[in-house]
């Protein structure tokens, strides 16, 4: 945990040292504030390669494109639209310009995707005399004994004490259903210390970089990231993690950890992505962007920021959906069900 802490400081070191941006060199006009804010991205965004390669992302084409559209803009709301519509040509959901006329986002990263998700279905699993605690809604699914936990954000602290906890409470189960389906992150750290209970041993399950200069692929070498076990109570029997296309950032993050244990199997659908570690700049108008300045890599060195594949993909059928049951949660049920029904005939045999 505590080295995720040297790699985000370590990391606003190097952006804010290297390769800063000179706002106040930017007129405060419709072409000034465009050429800032391009510059910014240009020089301290994350993704460029990953995007030219994934679907073919020009950014030099970007600013032909949108340079002269800035300079026509006619009000400061115009250039809001304009600006906005720029950056979502990276289409990352870490970059948002943010102003008085509201926030920009790219939300086709989950909207173009089934939902996969449904509140109502799921209070058929959980009942009405769940657990609450941490933020994670639980309870025991009966006559399975298998526990489910619906983690629905990261965006507070979590503590290993309400964790340990929540397993304790569960521990008479079997196995583990961690749904975290429409999490759209929070905090990096909060994800890992979930993931920390999990396991009894230290793994390695992925790598951080540093952008440490202005080139586009101007990174630091890949540092290893490794999960270690938390403090309180750890389940090493069956997990399956459910994902849908709405998971996002620190709850891809969870993924990209939970799926190298051994005893975890990710099920449902694939990630939204949202891999990189985001930063702020200031525009010459006060306008701020958001943006994703540095790259966290999977085990195989590999990105994440288009998404997480399942182990087992799953999707919850229309027939389904009509008689109000969840496919993912009974696939998962059906799952561990397996798994002690296979270790038991090995047992005869």
């Amino acid at each position: 945990m505590k080295k995720i802490y040297r790699y985000i400081f370590a990391t606003l070191l190097i952006l804010f040292c290297q390769g800063c941006i000179e706002e106040d060199k930017f007129s405060n006009s419709p072409a000034g504030n465009f050429d800032a804010l391009w510059t910014i991205i240009d020089q301290r965004y994350c993704f460029f390669e990953h995007a030219e390669d994934e679907f073919g992302l020009d950014w030099e084409e970007t600013y032909r494109k949108y340079r002269p559209l800035a300079e026509q803009c006619k009000n400061s709301m115009e250039l809001f639209d304009t600006l906005g519509n720029m950056l979502k040509e990276l289409r990352d959901g870490h970059v948002n310009l943010v102003s008085s006329y509201g926030t920009s986002y790219y939300w086709n990263w989950k909207l173009d995707y089934p939902i996969n998700f449904s509140d109502s279905i799921q209070r058929n699993y959980l009942g009405n005399n769940f657990g609450y605690s941490n933020g994670i809604k639980f309870n025991s699914l009966m006559p399975d004994s298998i526990g489910y936990a619906y983690v629905e954000t990261f965006a507070d602290a979590m503590s290993d004490n309400n964790i340990s906890i929540i397993l304790s409470r569960l521990s008479i189960n079997k196995g583990l259903i961690i749904d975290i389906r429409n999490n759209g992150g929070g905090m990096l750290t909060s994800a890992e210390k979930l993931a920390s209970h999990f396991t009894n041993e230290k793994v390695h399950t992925g790598y951080i970089q540093h952008k440490n200069g202005t080139g586009h692929d101007d990174f630091s070498s890949p540092e290893a990231i490794y999960l270690e076990r938390g403090d309180g109570a750890v389940w090493l029997r069956p997990v399956v993690v459910l994902t849908n296309r709405a998971v996002y950032s620190s709850a891809n993050y969870f993924v990209m950890l939970m799926r190298e244990l051994p005893h975890v199997v990710i099920l449902g659908d694939k990630t939204g992505g949202g891999s990189g570690l985001p930063l702020n700049s200031t525009l010459p108008n006060g306008w701020t962007v958001r943006f994703s300045a540095c790259p966290i890599l999977d085990k195989e060195g590999k990105h994440t920021e288009f998404g997480i594949e399942p182990d087992i993909a799953v999707n919850i059928t229309s027939e389904d959906w009509n008689r109000g049951r969840d496919t993912m949660i009974d696939t998962a049920v059906e799952l561990i069900n397996s798994f002690y029904d296979k270790k038991n005939e090995e047992e005869v045999e």
